[in-house]
């Protein structure tokens, strides 16, 4: 079913650099440059009062890798612990009757025989098992999730059936210096994959741990230590198959991006080996903590036009076709590295213009009005950090918000390759190559957007939606009243998280400003398809099983 051509196993560089400038010894303080350029450009107007967003963006590439001395933080801790379980994309129709007119399974509750299949009695290599299980847990920035995927043999190729899902919190992350309290953190989870695989087949049954942005925050010593800690663990405790190789390791941001677009076009049914080789794919565009990435697979209309050889080209073979995608991961560009970069880039605006006393509130735009939040801020003293607090005042507005944010961007960073969208990275051009393409928004997109959505909204929204909702959120709480009143959710929500605003108006400065979506293109958001959770866990997986498999002895 899945033949992949993954680009590495272990990501070793640090992920969360300081944004835009990743130079070695300007990482820390390059968001400076654009402080002081923004008080020359626009003064410390940009403060006060409204004015129309501009139209501007930009991305830069990094070519070495460069570990930064960040402060490690729960770069997610303000996700949402269980959204609901609704997804606003449907799946292609299906029937959910298999030939034998067996109401098909779509969870370990529903499943007659977790044992067996109700597609089939015989697999269809004798040396197989019938029903082949899967584990996968993804160790987050403030929790950790496993997917125990139920497969069937009964075709040449392995077939997904559905998924039972679990979370713990906090993160792998939170354990720094505590490994072995870090591998324990897991029983939970490893006991819900016990509970669930039949124990005839839990010798047979991979296991794999993928940290992502969290653990790439600590550095490779204190990571390594929590990786070899939950490495062993699962060896000695657990009876299923740990690959000794990439079994326990820290994802290449490329992967993650590929393997979450693997995951959305495979359930949406775009890539399967019996979908139609015209079908048009999804571009995934999935929003983490201390990361953003995008994945597309470019349809170019001129004979003479394709993707620029480089590390954001990825060959993939995928249900007997071949795949070119465009991908990039973008270090620094996650929700919370975004909150960072803005606050960072508001105090150190706001001590330009006075040197009074550094405990007064600080005012700042992004903010929604009325409201206010203690914020850390790295201090003079490398390494060192310090509280501030900032207020909305009556200065929280989408418009001012909009320009601090567009700093952050760094639309006018060198492109090396052109075209760039921003931070100097080379993207072909969306318009051109991916003009009336379905988009998916993960993570955070849904997180932060669908519940400010009708509750029956099952329609895509446009990029328009993201200003607009963005607007009244960071106008305050008379505004909330006006278009969520009747919500009191949603209403204590934006009373409890007062940087949603900055949340909104950042996520649609990366769409409209980064990568240069038109006001009026229609995206999706999403977080389960027929039950099962998007992200890269489910792609990462096919990859996994449809490898050589072994039993453990």
């Amino acid at each position: 079913m899945a033949i992949m051509s993954p680009r590495s196993a272990n990501y070793e560089r640090l992920e969360g650099g300081m944004g835009p400038g990743r130079r070695t010894g300007l990482a820390r303080f390059a968001w400076k440059k654009f402080a002081v350029a923004a008080v020359v450009l626009i003064g410390l107007v940009y403060f006060f009062g409204p004015r129309e967003p501009k139209d501007l963006l930009k991305w830069h590439n990094e070519k070495e890798p460069v570990e930064h001395n960040a402060i490690a933080f729960p770069d997610d801790d303000e996700q949402l612990d269980s959204p609901p379980p609704l997804a606003t994309i449907e799946p292609p129709p299906t029937s959910t009757h298999n030939e034998h007119n067996t109401t098909r399974p779509t969870s370990f509750e529903s499943d007659p025989d977790p044992s067996k299949t109700v597609y089939c009695t015989t697999p269809h290599d004798p040396s197989a098992h019938l029903v082949q299980y899967a584990l996968m847990i993804d160790a987050g920035s403030t929790g950790s999730r496993i997917h125990v995927y139920k497969f069937n043999n009964c075709g040449p190729s392995a077939t997904y059936e559905y998924e039972t899902f679990k979370m713990t919190q906090p993160g792998l992350s939170a354990y720094s210096g505590k490994a072995e309290e870090a591998a324990q953190s897991l029983d939970v989870l490893m006991e819900e994959a016990m509970r669930v695989v039949p124990e005839d087949l839990r010798r047979c049954t991979p296991v794999a741990v993928k940290a992502t942005a969290g653990l790439r925050l600590l550095g490779t010593t204190e990571s390594g230590a929590i990786l070899d800690a939950v490495r062993d663990r699962l060896h000695m405790k657990y009876p299923f198959v740990l690959s000794e190789t990439d079994g326990v390791v820290v994802m290449d941001g490329k992967d993650e991006g590929v393997y979450a677009w693997i995951t959305a076009n495979y359930l949406l049914n775009t890539i399967r080996a019996d979908t139609p080789s015209d079908t048009p794919t999804y571009a995934v565009l999935d929003l983490g903590g201390a990361s953003t990435q995008i994945v597309f697979e470019p349809k170019f209309s001129q004979p003479d036009s394709s993707l620029v050889e480089g590390e954001h080209k990825y060959d993939l073979a995928f249900g007997g076709k071949t795949h070119v995608l465009y991908q990039h991961s973008y270090l620094g560009y996650g929700l919370m590295r975004a909150r960072k970069h803005v606050h960072q880039l508001v105090d150190f605006m706001a001590s330009l213009r006075s040197a009074g006393d550094p405990s007064k509130p600080v005012g700042n735009p992004c903010l929604a009005k009325g409201t206010e939040r203690v914020v850390s801020v790295d201090d003079k003293v490398p390494g060192e950090t310090r509280e501030v607090t900032m207020v909305g005042e009556e200065i929280g507005s989408f418009e001012a918000c909009n320009r601090i944010v567009e700093l952050v961007m760094a639309k006018d960073a060198i492109c090396e390759v052109k075209p760039c969208s921003f931070d100097g990275v080379y993207q072909p051009s969306l318009m051109d190559s991916f003009p009336a393409g379905k988009v998916l928004l993960l993570s955070y997109f849904y997180d932060r957007l669908h519940p400010l959505l009708p509750k029956d909204a099952t329609s895509p929204i446009t990029v328009s939606t993201l200003s607009s909702l963005a607007t009244d959120v960071c106008k305050g709480r008379p505004a909330w009243e006006a278009r969520w009143g009747n919500d009191k959710e949603v209403m204590d929500e934006l009373e409890g998280r007062p940087e949603w605003c900055l949340d909104m108006t950042f996520m649609h400065a990366l769409l409209r400003l980064g990568y240069e979506f038109g006001a009026e293109r229609e995206v999706r958001i999403g977080k389960q398809v027929d039950g099962t959770e998007l992200g890269w866990c489910l792609g990462a997986t096919i990859a996994m099983v449809g490898g050589t498999l072994t039993c453990r002895m």
